[in-house]
């Protein structure tokens, strides 16, 4: 249970995406190199970026709409299940991971694609898993309802 009205999250979910790509492209990549990717693999990978982040944007709007706090630790005011809520509780969360994705991929990063894995772990137990249990703990069965008729992720 919170002891305070907020999810109790340490690491700061922006921070953690964007540590796990710094590394994968500093240790391995085409951007490290002082080269671009091919052609092919810069269009698709910041397609990729550019569309998640219309996705990202619109669901962080959906916060501010309801009158909620985007960040993790502060206080959550509202359960929101319209928009791409209507498909998973955390899709700002996927929407990091595929901007994160489509960076991976323009600089022709494979090292940062495989710790996407890595980030996507800490995500799941260290930031959602607490929002998870905080937001069981004060909204009760009406959490648990939206939970039950969405994915975790997607």
């Amino acid at each position: 249970m919170s002891k305070s009205d907020n999810a109790g999250v340490k690491i700061p979910p922006p921070l953690c995406y964007l540590f796990f790509l710094i590394v994968g492209i500093a240790f391995n990549s085409a951007w490290i190199n002082g080269h671009m990717a091919p052609l092919l693999l810069t269009v698709v990978g910041f397609l990729i970026a550019a569309i998640a982040c219309v996705f990202l944007l619109s669901s962080a709007w959906k916060h501010k709409a309801a009158g909620s706090n985007l960040e993790p630790w502060k206080p959550t005011t509202a359960i929101i299940s319209d928009g791409a809520y209507k498909y998973s509780p955390n899709p700002i969360y996927v929407a990091m991971a595929a901007v994160y994705l489509g960076l991976a991929i323009a600089a022709e990063s494979p090292l940062a694609i495989v710790l996407l894995a890595a980030c996507l772990a800490v995500i799941r137990y260290y930031v959602i898993a607490r929002e998870e249990a905080y937001l069981e703990d004060k909204f009760g069965n009406e959490y648990l309802a939206y939970k039950a008729k969405v994915r975790r992720w997607i």
